[in-house]
């Protein structure tokens, strides 16, 4: 699993001192980039080339309005006609401002192009839309990637640096509104950051590239005169550094000119002028080799369907981060989204609340309340369309607030006008109107009270954490906290990049970070001790990692300490590689007999060793590949010999080209993966009979992710390998959230496996947190799963300590996977008290026959799934799943009146019912049934 972002380094130093020339090679870049001094002019009048797309296509205007006031001479290329490197042009520099989608061909063009000695600009979420192969070889060539997108405007401020002189110019630091680049470890600077918590970068730049966090170009992402200083600067320094025969030479194969115009620009495009530049210079040093396939790697016949990664796309699919005050187009796809998360929201918000309210005493006054907001939604609503937006245009953030009512009023008709706002380009208030919208039902969710039913609640407890703890005392107070704020299940990194995090007599090192101590036996008594299970958390297929090298101050190559002593137990992609281009963790071969006997080995003694109550795989998979882009994993020794044995081809001599071998190929990896899985599941069951196997699984389409990874996880989870499914549902927005798990909930190929969508806290505000959480709970799930503790803030332990924690309920909840039968009936009554309350308290007019209809058809379930929660038995089981299923086959009949009124609620209560289904199926396979 791809915790953090995997970064690849533009220059491998081998000594010590190599490094440090570097280093210094690097500050000399910078500050020649950052001094803006008067120079003369270099043998060519320099001419920057400038990428057009559909995507920047709005912001053409501000973009050649900004290159003309800089007087720079620049080119026009489409990005559409870019099929090879030849495309680029023969110029040295190239722009691509705000280009979110880049093909396979284009980006493998660029590198071929940089690597003849072109030198890149970028703006933006650059390539952020496209597969994840582009992603990763954008990361190589730009130093570093865009991270998420920053809420408001805030400040770029000159970085920390030992370079003299360069913050006195002010011209490139000012208010901006963009997002954090996360830079490479090595061989990338950041000149810039932003002033927020932590100082993020907001520029990173390297020898090759420069890379700006914001959108070029747009008067609502940043002034022109600070663009102008950014650019005027960089085209500057990759003008004048280069050594005077690359300035003159032609890239071999490129063409004499670009053209200077773009069908699609809203005005004719064309030369701006003489190109300002600087004398100043620093040799630039050779580019990288660029290794070659041992074979011709031909595109395939069908290319696999693209999809987000989602560990690396943070950037949302929607685009909400737009400036408010923007008056960028939205198309019908955005008007839709928008609108059904402003209204999806809205019902998380109520369903929260009736959660809070069932449970209240006090149920006058909560009438009284309901009567209020009714009179208040009428009003509102009757008001002219004009006489609405003019209330709503005058009211600032924060201020729009008086209650729960009036923000839901409001955020309603909000939702409802959404529409004719965007027909009539009202682009900027429909925005303005959305976010206001948005941030007020955030500040309504009852975040004081406690919320939660039974329900998985996992975290990841990172090796960083653990070693930061340093000592059991350090441990117990990360447990402390954990328990209040309510989380019952930890998953305890105890295999990373091949070392144990404990004392082993299978592992060939225990990590050098943990001295004289074991984590894992203290963290099993401390979890035990507060009623929590702890689950070993371990890497499977991967063996190594560069990142954590660097912490330990050895090679950057050093492929872990199993694959340094069985060289032969390693894997490789197709051009020879270890680590796989823009990747940074060398994988077992899962065809290795001897890898798979040692991995087993090691499980069992961790299970058997220690009293964990499960044991989690991650990395049970092959690395990221691209098939589409010539890039593919799997060949081992091992792998090789066996796939050669079997089909007489050696799998290097095959391709995407050739769909019946490639398919064959691509079938024997994911057999690989799958028949580990079912081994793992079978020998380590007959150890520990009730141990809990889980798995860390992408949330990609199933045909992309076997062809890209080799991870088919639907295959696990009907056979029974494993218990609990979690999938890496990471994403900053609740709407992109809910799409990328959504599949999986509603799949119906999971057999009786439980579904566990995993959030990722990084970078995620503690009310957006909070809106996941929900979302989870109103969909037919039984928990979630946080990564990761390092993340999990003061902030964040306030809430879930008055939401969830136990604080306020001194007894442990019944965790699902243990107890599903006692899970389903606790979670069955709170529903019961929702209903009861609403029908107490909805000015619907119902007859009385039709309440006692349905109350006493609950009570039936009720009376069953009490039953065998007290005492679970074969016939108990069936007559609680018959009375669930007449139950749900007439529940919306039952339900008919609420579904007009709410129809988002009564979905809410038809998922829970489902939850209860699914426990009761787990519970058949997982508890022992006494006749």
């Amino acid at each position: 699993m791809v915790r953090h972002q995997e970064n690849q380094k533009d220059i491998s130093l081998k000594i010590k001192e190599a490094r440090k020339l570097f280093i210094l090679s690097c500050e000399i870049v910078i500050l020649n980039f950052l001094s803006i001094l008067p120079v003369t002019a270099a043998t060519e009048e320099p001419v920057l080339s400038v990428v057009h797309s559909q995507e920047n296509a709005n912001q053409w205007t501000g973009i050649t309005d900004r290159l003309e006031a800089i007087g720079a001479k620049y080119c026009v290329i489409p990005l559409n006609d870019v099929r090879s490197m030849a495309d680029w042009g023969d110029r040295r520099v190239l722009f691509l401002p705000n280009v979110e989608t880049l093909t396979p061909t284009q980006v493998i063009a660029l590198e071929e192009w940089m690597s003849k000695g072109g030198r890149l600009i970028a703006s933006g979420p650059i390539g952020s839309l496209s597969s994840p192969g582009v992603r990763q070889l954008l990361r190589s060539l730009l130093g570093g990637y865009w991270g998420f997108s920053l809420s408001d405007t805030q400040q770029i401020k000159p970085a920390k640096t030992k370079i003299p002189g360069w913050a006195n110019q002010t011209g490139l630091f000012g208010k901006v509104r963009g997002g954090v680049v996360i830079p490479n470890d090595m061989g990338t600077q950041s000149p810039a950051v932003w002033n927020s918590k932590d100082n993020p970068a907001a520029v990173v730049t390297t020898e090759r590239s420069t890379f700006m966090g914001w959108r070029w170009g747009t008067d609502t992402a940043s002034a022109a005169e600070l663009d102008n200083a950014w650019l005027k600067a960089t085209v500057d320094y990759y003008f004048t550094a280069l050594a005077p025969s690359n300035r003159t030479k032609k890239i071999a194969g490129g063409s004499q000119t670009c053209s200077t115009t773009v069908a699609a620009a809203p005005r004719e495009q064309g030369s701006r002028g003489a190109g300002v530049q600087r004398g100043s210079s620093s040799p630039s040093s050779p580019p990288p080799k660029i290794a070659t396939a041992p074979i011709p790697r031909p595109l395939p016949i069908v290319k696999p369907p693209s999809s987000q990664e989602a560990i690396d796309q943070l950037e949302q699919a929607v685009r909400l981060d737009v400036a408010p005050n923007s008056n960028e187009p939205i198309d019908t796809n955005q008007a839709i989204a928008l609108q059904q998360e402003l209204e999806n929201l809205i019902g998380r918000v109520e369903s929260a609340h009736l959660a809070v309210l069932a449970d209240a005493a006090n149920v006058g006054e909560t009438i009284s309340e309901q009567k209020q907001f009714s009179r208040h939604l009428d009003n509102y609503a009757s008001l002219p369309v004009k006489e609405q937006q003019t209330q709503l245009a005058s009211t600032k953030p924060g201020g729009l607030v008086i209650g729960k009512e009036q923000a839901l009023a409001q955020a309603r008709v909000i939702a409802k006008n959404l529409p004719q706002q965007i027909a009539q380009k009202n682009y900027a208030l429909a925005r303005q109107q959305w976010l206001l919208a948005k941030t007020s039902l955030w500040q309504q969710f009852p975040v004081d009270q406690k919320l939660a039913q039974p329900e998985i609640r996992a975290v990841w407890l990172d090796r960083g954490t653990i070693v930061r703890a340093g000592s059991k005392a350090g441990l117990a107070q990360i447990f402390d906290r954990l328990t209040q704020a309510g989380i019952n299940t930890v998953f305890f990194e105890t295999v990373n990049a091949g070392y144990t995090i404990y004392p082993s007599q299978v592992a060939k090192e225990q990590n050098p970070l943990i001295r004289g101590w074991d984590p894992l036996a203290e963290a099993v008594k401390l979890a035990h001790e507060r009623d929590m299970e702890l689950h070993a958390w371990v890497w499977t297929f991967a063996a190594g990692n560069q990142r954590h090298n660097e912490i330990l101050n050895v090679n950057p190559d050093y492929p872990g300490p199993v694959l340094a002593a069985h060289p032969d137990w390693a894997n490789y992609d197709n051009l020879g590689n270890m680590i796989p281009v823009g990747q940074s963790k060398p994988f077992f071969d899962p065809a290795n007999p001897e890898v798979r006997q040692y991995l087993l080995k090691l499980y069992e003694e961790i299970v058997t060793r220690y009293k964990v109550d499960g044991l989690q795989l991650d990395y049970i998979r092959y690395p990221f590949q691209d098939p589409s882009a010539g890039r593919s994993y799997g060949y081992g020794k091992a792998a090789r010999a066996q796939f050669q044995r079997l089909t007489g081809v050696d799998p290097l001599n095959i391709s995407p080209s050739q769909p019946d071998l490639w398919q064959k190929w691509t079938t024997f990896r994911t057999d690989q993966v799958d028949s580990f899985v079912a081994q793992a599941s079978q020998q380590l069951r007959q150890k520990q009979p009730n141990l809990i196997l889980s798995v860390a699984v992408f949330p990609l389409p199933e045909i992309e992710r076997i062809q890209k990874i080799q991870q088919n996880w639907e295959t696990w989870a009907r056979r029974g390998d494993v218990d609990l499914i979690v999938p890496m549902t990471y994403a900053l927005d609740t709407s992109r959230f809910q799409r990328l798990a959504q599949p999986w909930i509603a799949s119906k190929q999971l057999g009786v496996t439980l579904l566990v969508p995993g959030i990722r806290l990084l970078s995620l505000p503690t009310i957006g947190a909070f809106d996941q959480l929900q979302l989870v709970r109103d969909l037919p799930v039984s928990g979630y799963a946080l990564f990761a503790a390092e993340n999990f803030n003061n902030d964040l332990q306030k809430l879930f300590n008055s939401t969830q924690g136990r604080v306020q309920s001194k007894t442990s909840q019944p965790i699902p996977h243990r107890q599903p039968f006692q899970t389903a009936a606790i979670r069955y009554t709170a529903l019961q008290r929702e209903w009861k309350f609403v029908f107490q308290n909805d000015q619907l007019q119902r007859s009385a026959q039709k309440i006692s209809d349905f109350n006493n058809q609950a009570e039936v379930l009720r009376s069953a799934l009490n039953q065998l929660a007290t005492s679970p038995s074969p016939s108990k089981l069936l007559v609680a799943k018959a009375s669930l299923t007449r139950f749900q086959s007439q529940f919306r009949v039952l339900m008919s009146q609420e579904l007009k009124s709410n129809s988002y609620q009564v979905k809410v209560w038809e998922n829970r019912l489902v939850t209860i289904e699914r426990l009761l199926r787990y519970g058949e396979r997982r508890v022992q049934l006494r006749p």
